[in-house]
């Protein structure tokens, strides 16, 4: 009876979330049903892609709905002109970015929507919460105990509903589709785990006074967390005391690894907060922790000015001098507030990642900005740049036409070519030794390393395998030998070589790296992100024949994927391959 009694009771709290929060639910619900329609349908690209932004829009739109409704909550429970107002508002804004910020399959655009999700994010995390000083730190405990326990039962759910199929299609061969077990997950996660969630959230109106401090989280915060914050602090400092007596000043990775300490540890002092008056150790904590971490982040600063002065401002390093920035103003609030209103936290990491995405002062203009500035002083200082315009030098130096190259490959990849200024505005890759005095070098990578991805196009493309015998995959992971039609295949993943044997005997070795460097090539100087990452497999294919008095075999390599980089050295390296192999044995 009781388990009934639980189940009656989530069902009931269901219904509750679907009054309280009908929008979000509608969307997360009508984004569950898209998604399951998507993966049905069988759409021309160009359709796909239009829906695949759809969706994205979608996604975004459940914690925006939920940030509007917690914030009509909070302020204008009681007025339905304003509460309809921004409901609209946020409809509006919706279209807007379907519009707008949806057009290219960029950098630029990834990093916008992940930002505005995550300002959405922090936006339901303290919008209820504005104005009442107390038991914060409870309130977002409450949230994430709710998002625990939502999640634990969902994955029950889900993990019980596919045990169920599995077994009906193992027992009973029941045929049962594979794409079952993703719409469950689907409407699990959107449809039941978020009504479940939203149900448990805390309401307005919700106090804490009675609740007592966890005695588990408290022994994990201040015996384990803080001991082992204070020995990383001491590492640092004696690696940055190491700095000082060298002058070898740190590398890039400090700046990564100081960051990331110092937001893990503003989430502790944020968690011990309740306990400052009763615990000494949380106390000694709060109290000297904040003054003790200035001095590395501005160590930290001095990392990051060596990347900066050398390679201008790019989008990566805008957000750790931004998030750098955060954490240091939190850490002075830290040490000179009494007491904490830790609202403040969220409040101002949402107004920052904001403004990082969007408006004059974001990382993308920033960036655009800075790169500009340090393309057009490498044309100054090399005397090739004349009344706005560029002046053919073929004679540079090596190190500035790899600058040149570093900027104009960022610029391709994460924005637009474009939106370099002192241009020809009919510029392309193909008129660089017109316009440079010398050719474009897609080997030349920007900073240390370079990552590419190719595809073929999948079923877009029939493949043509007329006149051979034998279809074979071959993937970058898996060396075993494969035996067909009297031959024995073997790939090296270490030399990336494919040997053929027959009768005991090597017939072919054959290196994969020329192909990948000619598809490399041809792909990294088209202009548009999307003909870059996707190509035709006529454009992989590679014929290779076996001649000779005892052999008459046609080969026709089909690369289907390759990934990888180029390093520091101008060097290309893989990290994966997969390629069709089709084989004419005429014996």
């Amino acid at each position: 009876m009781k388990v009934f009694g639980r189940i009656k009771s989530t069902l009931w709290n269901i219904q509750k979330s679907i009054k309280r929060f009908p929008i979000t639910i509608g969307i997360s619900t009508i984004l569950a049903i898209f998604l399951i329609y998507l993966n049905e349908s069988h759409l021309a690209w160009e359709t796909k892609e239009k829906l695949d932004q759809i969706t994205l829009v979608l996604g975004l739109g459940i914690p925006l709905s939920l940030f509007i409704s917690l914030g009509i909550e909070r302020f204008f429970e009681k007025n339905k002109l304003v509460s309809t107002i921004l409901y609209c508002v946020g409809a509006g804004f919706l279209l807007l970015y379907y519009f707008i910020f949806l057009e290219d399959n960029n950098t630029a655009e990834i990093s916008r929507y992940i930002g505005t999700m995550i300002f959405c994010i922090l936006g339901f995390l303290y919008i209820s919460r504005i104005g009442k000083n107390k038991d914060y730190e409870y309130y977002i405990m409450d949230i994430y105990y709710s998002f625990v326990l939502t999640f634990v039962y969902s994955f029950v759910l889900y993990f019980g509903l596919s045990a169920i199929f599995f077994t009906i299609d193992q027992l009973f061969d029941a045929n049962v589709p594979v794409e079952l077990y993703y719409y469950m997950f689907l409407i699990v996660f959107f449809i039941f785990a978020i009504s479940l969630f939203l149900s448990k959230l805390p309401y307005v109106d919700t106090q804490y006074e009675e609740i007592e401090y966890g005695k588990p989280l408290t022994i994990l915060l201040t015996y384990i967390v803080i001991p082992l914050i204070t020995i990383y602090t001491i590492i640092l400092y004696i690696y940055f005391g190491k700095i000082l007596l060298t002058r070898i000043w740190p590398r890039g990775l400090v700046s990564h690894l100081v960051l990331w300490y110092s937001t893990i540890s503003v989430g502790v002092i944020f968690l011990i907060t309740p306990i400052l008056d009763e615990n000494k150790i949380a106390n000694t904590f709060k109290t000297f922790f904040p003054k003790i971490i200035i001095p590395i982040i501005l160590m930290m600063y001095i990392s990051i000015y060596q990347r900066v002065n050398q390679y201008g401002i790019t989008e990566n390093r805008y957000y750790l001098i931004v998030l750098g920035l955060w954490v240091l103003g939190i850490m002075i609030y830290f040490a000179v507030k009494k007491p904490l209103k830790n609202i403040v936290i969220p409040i101002s990491l949402s107004v920052i990642m904001l403004n990082s995405v969007y408006g004059p002062f974001s990382s993308f203009a920033i960036s655009k900005y800075s790169q500009n500035k340090r393309f057009e002083n490498i044309l100054k200082r090399n005397h090739m740049i004349s009344n706005g315009n560029i002046v053919l030098s073929p004679d540079i130096t090596k190190d500035d036409k790899k600058e040149i190259n570093n900027i104009l490959s960022y610029f391709n990849t994460n924005h637009s070519i474009q939106d370099i200024k002192v241009l020809p505005k009919d510029f392309s890759f193909d008129k660089m030794e017109n316009v440079f005095g010398f050719k474009y070098n897609a080997y030349m990578p920007y900073e240390n390393n370079r990552y590419f991805y190719f595809g073929i196009y999948g079923n877009r493309e029939p493949i043509d395998i007329k006149g051979f015998d034998y279809y074979i995959n071959i993937e970058y992971w898996n060396e075993d030998k494969i035996e067909t039609g009297g031959l024995t295949l073997q790939f090296n993943k270490t030399k990336n070589v494919l040997t053929i044997s027959k009768d005991d005997r090597i017939i072919l070795e054959q290196g994969i790296m020329e192909f990948v460097k000619d598809i490399y090539n041809k792909q990294a100087s088209k202009e548009e992100d999307k003909e870059k990452s996707m190509v035709s497999y006529k454009d992989t294919t590679y014929n290779v024949s076996i001649r000779d008095s005892i052999d008459n075999i046609d080969l026709k390599f089909i690369f289907t994927n390759i990934s990888g980089r180029i390093d520091d050295q101008d060097l290309l390296e893989i990290d994966n391959v997969e390629f069709i192999l089709l084989i004419s044995n005429k014996q």
